[in-house]
């Protein structure tokens, strides 16, 4: 339920009143017991802006110095593998041809 500003006809006070959307009674000053109108309320006033609205913009320090110490091992030992996956990939390739061409169609469609 939200929160709507209203403004006194005859004393001309503001207040604020929590209530449903479809609640159609008429409001009354707290004050003076006059009716009262809605106007339009100035918003929440939120801006976003900088960093920090993603869970890894408050990453730890060390969070961040276990990664970057990760990073250049893991790199290196890609290399490795990627080549070993490339000298093994025609001979594989050679046997499964069949194989990969069937998957290619059934993948597209």
């Amino acid at each position: 339920m939200p929160t709507y500003v209203y403004r006194c006809k005859k004393c001309k006070h503001r207040f604020e009143l929590f209530h449903s959307i479809t609640d159609e009674t008429v409001k009354r000053c707290p004050r003076c017991r006059a009716k009262a109108e809605r106007v339009p309320a100035g918003g929440a006033g939120i801006l976003f802006k900088g960093s920090g609205f993603y869970i890894t913009d408050y990453r730890s320090k060390s969070y961040k110095e276990r990664a970057k110490q990760e990073k250049p091992g893991t790199g290196s030992s890609s290399k490795g593998t990627g080549s070993g996956s490339q000298a093994s990939s025609p001979a594989s390739g050679g046997s499964g041809a069949s194989g990969g061409a069937a998957s290619a169609p059934s993948g597209g469609d």
